[in-house]
């Protein structure tokens, strides 16, 4: 009986053994592997100035490593707006050191994504794209004004800056109607590390 009772021990000490060095180089090697993830909006934003002023907007970015190839899909949700919108300007920090190519945006409605899907465009809109000299705003003509309902994006599919740091792109929409001002819809944060 203790020949059974040692055969059992000297077997459930080499399982038990196994079974940590498994977990424990799963997790050691854990470290050593590349792991490619989407950088979206973080669950902590820091703002020096809390202005009252301020709307923070949701949007999605391929990657936030500098220098990397890029898509940033920037949303407008339903109640980002009040109006639909003929024209929207998107102001881009003078900083931001990355070319923007008219041929690289698009606009489109979008299906939102979150824990276990992507953003992803469900129909272009035609729309022109001017960007002026300096790369600081984007303007976009709608061919038709984009409704309240539904959430579009504007896709912008660029190489990142060559400097970390946070990006603050602006959003200005001009409404239907006789008067033409742009109103302030929000902003988006990007950050490159």
């Amino acid at each position: 009986m203790s020949l059974n009772l040692s055969k059992f021990w000297y077997k459930s000490t080499i399982y038990l053994g196994l079974t940590i060095g498994v977990i424990s180089s799963s997790l050691l090697f854990e470290g050593f592997l590349p792991t490619k993830t989407n950088a979206g909006p973080g669950l902590l934003e820091f703002r020096w100035d809390g202005s009252k002023n301020y709307k923070k907007l949701y949007y999605t970015q391929s990657s936030s490593t500098k220098r990397d190839r890029a898509t940033y899909y920037m949303v407008l949700k339903p109640k980002d707006r009040k109006t639909a919108i003929i024209k929207l300007t998107i102001t881009v920090p003078d900083y931001f050191d990355a070319k923007i190519n008219p041929k690289k945006l698009s606009l489109c409605e979008v299906t939102e994504g979150g824990m276990l899907s992507r953003t992803r465009c469900k129909e272009k809109i035609a729309a022109v794209f001017e960007i002026n000299k300096d790369q600081t705003a984007i303007e976009i003509f709608p061919d038709k004004p984009i409704p309240v309902d539904g959430s579009y994006a504007v896709v912008m599919k660029i190489f990142n800056p060559f400097q970390t740091g946070m990006y603050q792109f602006n959003a200005l929409g001009q409404a239907p109607g006789d008067l033409p001002m742009s109103g302030y819809l929000g902003s988006w944060n990007f950050d490159i590390d």
